[in-house]
C-alpha cells in the first residue's frame, strides 16, 4: 500500500509591521518581492505538490492574526517535515538587503488532513 500524502492548508496572516512600511528603509514593494519568492520557493520544494491559493485581501482590510486569514496555499506534501520546511521559509526568506526576514511581515500556520473522501472503514448503504 504506498502512502497518501497530506493534504496541507498553510494559511497565511500578514500583520500590522507591513501596514505600518515604509520602515527602517524596507518598502511594500520589499516585502511582496520577498512573499513571492517564498511562495516559489514552497512551490518548489521537494515533496509539495502545489494544488492552488486564494488571496482575500480584497474581502479583509488590516492585519491577520487568526481565522480568518489572509491568504492560504494548498497543496500536498509527502510528510510532516516538508511541512515544516515550508512553513520555515517565513524564518529564512529576506526582506530586502538589511537581513530582515520574512516573518517580520507575516505569519503562517499549517493545517494537515487528508483529501475529503470516505474512509476505508465506512460500508456505504447500497
Amino acid at each position: 500500500m504506498s502512502t497518501q500524502p497530506l493534504r496541507v492548508l498553510f494559511c497565511i496572516g500578514i500583520n500590522q509591521n507591513f501596514f505600518d512600511l515604509p520602515a527602517d528603509g524596507i518598502t511594500i514593494g520589499d516585502v511582496w518581492q520577498a512573499f513571492v519568492s517564498m511562495m516559489d520557493q514552497l512551490k518548489a520544494l521537494p515533496g509539495i505538490t502545489f494544488i492552488g491559493d486564494i488571496d482575500d485581501d480584497a474581502h479583509m482590510v488590516g492585519p491577520s492574526d487568526g481565522w480568518p486569514w489572509t491568504c492560504y496555499i494548498l497543496a500536498d506534501a509527502d510528510s510532516q517535515e516538508t511541512v515544516k520546511a515550508g512553513c520555515n521559509l517565513l524564518r529564512t526568506t529576506e526582506v530586502g538587503s538589511n537581513g530582515v526576514k520574512l516573518w517580520r511581515f507575516a505569519k503562517i500556520e499549517a493545517r494537515i488532513g487528508r483529501p475529503l473522501t470516505v474512509r476505508e472503514d465506512v460500508e456505504l448503504p447500497d
